[in-house]
C-alpha cells in the first residue's frame, strides 16, 4: 500500500512539474521577453511609442470595436440563449449550430466573405450604391471603419451564448413554467428568474468576448486597409514589427505589452468571476 501511494505521489509530482514548465516554457516565457523587450530602450521611449498618433488612433479603433462587439453579442448571445434552453421551435437545433460558426471557420476567411457580400464584387453593394445616392451619405463598409467593427462583431459572435446556454440548461425550465402558471408574464418571467439564473455566466463571457476582441487580427486585416483610420492594435504592432527598423522593433513590443496588460487585467477579471460564481453555487 505505502509503495503504491509513493508510486502515485511521485506520478502526481511529475505531472505537475510537467504542466508547470510546459505553461512558463510557452506562456510566461514569452510574455516576459515581450514585456522586457518593450522596455530595451528606456521608459521614456516606451512612453513615446506607446503615445505616438497611430497607436492612440489604434488603440481608440481596438477600443470602440470592442465595446460595440461585447454590446451587440451580449444583447444577441442573452436573446438566443433564452430562446435555445427554455423554448421548444423547429429550428432550435440549427440555430444552436449557427452560432458556433464562428469557431471553426477562419478570421480570413470571415474578413473574405464580408469582401465578398459588401465589397465591388459583393451582392450588397448595389445597394448600398444606391442608399448613399438617395441619403447623399459615402456609405462603405469594406475597408472602413464599419467593415472593422462587423469582423470583431462576428469572430467573437459565440463566446457570451455559449458561456450562458449550459448554465440555463442546467437549472432548467421548472421555475419559469410555474411563474407562467401563475400568470407571469415573459419579460417579468426573464427579470426575475433567468436572468439571476444567467448572470455570473453573462458576466464571464462578456469578459471573454471583450479579450477576443481586442486581440483580433486575421478578419479585421482583410477588411482594413489605411493606417492612423481602420487600423485595430495587433493591427499597428504587425506594421511596426514588419518595418524592420530598430526603434519600430522596440516600438511593436511596446505597443504589444498594452495588449500583454490587459489580457492580464482580463485574466484577474475571469478568476474573480469564477471565484464569485463557486461561491454561489456553494450557497445553494
Amino acid at each position: 500500500m505505502k509503495e503504491t501511494q509513493k508510486g502515485s505521489t511521485a506520478t502526481r509530482n511529475i505531472l505537475i512539474i510537467i504542466a508547470v514548465a510546459f505553461v512558463v516554457i510557452m506562456l510566461v516565457l514569452p510574455l516576459a521577453a515581450v514585456i522586457g523587450n518593450s522596455l530595451r530602450k528606456g521608459f521614456e521611449f516606451y512612453m513615446h511609442a506607446i503615445t505616438a498618433k497611430y497607436v492612440i488612433s489604434a488603440l481608440k479603433i481596438t477600443l470602440l470595436a470592442t465595446v460595440v462587439a461585447v454590446g451587440v453579442n451580449t444583447f444577441f448571445g442573452m436573446i438566443s440563449s433564452w430562446v435555445i434552453t427554455k423554448f421548444s421551435f423547429r429550428g432550435k437545433q440549427l440555430l444552436a449550430t449557427l452560432i458556433d460558426i464562428p469557431f471553426s471557420i477562419s478570421p480570413v476567411i470571415a474578413g473574405l466573405a464580408f469582401i465578398m457580400t459588401f465589397g465591388r464584387l459583393g451582392w450588397a453593394y448595389p445597394i448600398l450604391e444606391n442608399i448613399s445616392r438617395i441619403t447623399g451619405m459615402d456609405i462603405q463598409i469594406v475597408f472602413a471603419l464599419p467593415g472593422v467593427l462587423l469582423a470583431t462583431i462576428f469572430v467573437t459572435f459565440p463566446f457570451v451564448s455559449r458561456e450562458i446556454i449550459p448554465v440555463l440548461n442546467a437549472e432548467g425550465k421548472d421555475e419559469e413554467e410555474a411563474a407562467a402558471l401563475m400568470g407571469a408574464k415573459g419579460f417579468y418571467i426573464f427579470r426575475k428568474i433567468t436572468f439571476p439564473q444567467m448572470k455570473w455566466a453573462l458576466v464571464y463571457g462578456i469578459i471573454l468576448c471583450a479579450a477576443r476582441a481586442l486581440g483580433e487580427f486575421g478578419a479585421v486585416a482583410a477588411l482594413s486597409k489605411t493606417r492612423g483610420k481602420t487600423f485595430t492594435l495587433p493591427l499597428e504592432i504587425d506594421a511596426l514589427y514588419l518595418s524592420g527598423d530598430s526603434d519600430s522593433l522596440v516600438a511593436a513590443f511596446a505597443v504589444s505589452s498594452i495588449l500583454v496588460i490587459i489580457a492580464i487585467v482580463v485574466l484577474i477579471l475571469r478568476n474573480i468571476m469564477e471565484y464569485r460564481a463557486k461561491l454561489r453555487a456553494a450557497e445553494k
